[in-house]
Formats: structure tokens, sequence, C-alpha cells
């Protein structure tokens, strides 16, 4: 749903566009894209993204959905005021913030999700099993990690799960940047997107 912001169906926004606060990661346009795709989102997709640090995702998928439910969740009370005013700014009205750290805070939500996004985080297998409990059959979980650490504990979780339909991709990720008088191909962090579906 085109915005003022950004008049195009297509998701994909620059990062440049959000707002951003110091030491705050958000997830990079490429890879967004990426992590999206795994989702396999549907119109009236119900939507958690756990993490939702600056709210890009909430936003892309708030506009790719506008029938869809999105809940974001973030621990930190500044970073979830950060993803309103990002919502706020791309007009996104169908993202609801929680505010609370995971696992802890999921029982406040009301409606069970379809599709899941855990963005890092210490307890991620803790977070991935309580989340597995809420997810109906063909529920589906994208889980990213940038370090081999958070790698092994998804893959882990994934298999003690007995998730289906696995899937693993890495980012490499090159953009053009301009540096003095030249321009040069500077690389995004890689980061690996793991999916899995519940069977039943």
């Amino acid at each position: 749903m085109p915005t003022q912001h950004w008049p195009y169906v297509t998701p994909g926004i620059p990062d440049e566009l959000f707002e951003h606060l110091p030491g705050i990661p958000f997830t990079q346009r490429e890879v967004r894209l990426l992590l999206i795709a795994q989702l396999r989102l549907k119109p009236d997709s119900v939507f958690w993204d756990i993490g939702a640090g600056t709210g890009t995702i909430p936003v892309e998928i708030g506009l790719l959905c506008p029938q869809g439910k999105i809940i974001a969740v973030e621990r930190d009370e500044e970073v979830a005021n950060l993803i309103k005013r990002n919502c706020d700014r791309f007009e996104v009205k169908n993202v609801e913030v929680i505010e609370g750290s995971a696992p802890e805070c999921l029982h406040e939500i009301q409606t069970a999700p379809h599709r899941v996004c855990i963005e890092g985080g210490r307890h991620i297998q803790d977070i991935l099993k309580t989340v597995w409990d809420y997810l109906p059959s063909s529920g589906r979980v994208v889980a990213t990690a940038g370090n081999l650490e958070s790698l092994y504990a998804i893959s882990q979780s994934f298999s003690q799960l007995r998730a289906v339909n696995i899937e693993v991709v890495q980012s490499a990720v090159n953009r053009l940047e301009t540096k003095g008088f030249s321009q040069t191909f500077t690389a995004v962090d890689p980061i690996f997107i793991l999916s899995g579906e519940k069977l039943d």
C-alpha cells in the first residue's frame, strides 16, 4: 500500500528512510527482502516480530499485508517508541507494539500467530520453544543468526521441535558506496536466515 515516503507496492524501503537510534540494530534492506520472502505471508496473516528493533520488518509487512495483523515485541521502551514512530512515518495502521521481554511477555498477546520472526536474542531457544506452542499446524518461524552460537542454537531447537521444511539461507550482499572520489563495493554483514514449519 503506497504511502508518501514509499509510493510503491514492492518491499525494499531504503534504510535511510527509517528513523534510527544510535546503537539500535536494524535489518538492512537486502537481508530484509530475503527474510520476508522466507515468511511466505498471506494477505491476512497474523505475524509476530520478536526483537523488532527499529521496526523495519513490521513496517514492510504492514504495507504488504494491510489486512494482516502485526505484533512487534520489543523489551526497551525507547526502542518500542521508535517502532511506533516508524509506523506513523509510513502510515502503517496494523502494527501493535508490545513492550516486554520474550518469552515471558508472549502470553500477553491476544492473537496467535501464523508466522513468527525471531531476530536474535540471548534466550533464542526458550523463545522458539514458547512460540512453537502458539503456532497452528503449518505455522512458520523464521529466525536470524549473526554468529555461530545462534546458528547452532536455532538449528538444535528446530531439530528438537521436529520442524519440517527447514531452509537455511546465508546472505552475501555488497553495496556500491562513494568514498571520497571513488566508488567501492562494501559488504553488508552476512547473516543466516533459518526457517521451519510446524507439522502438527
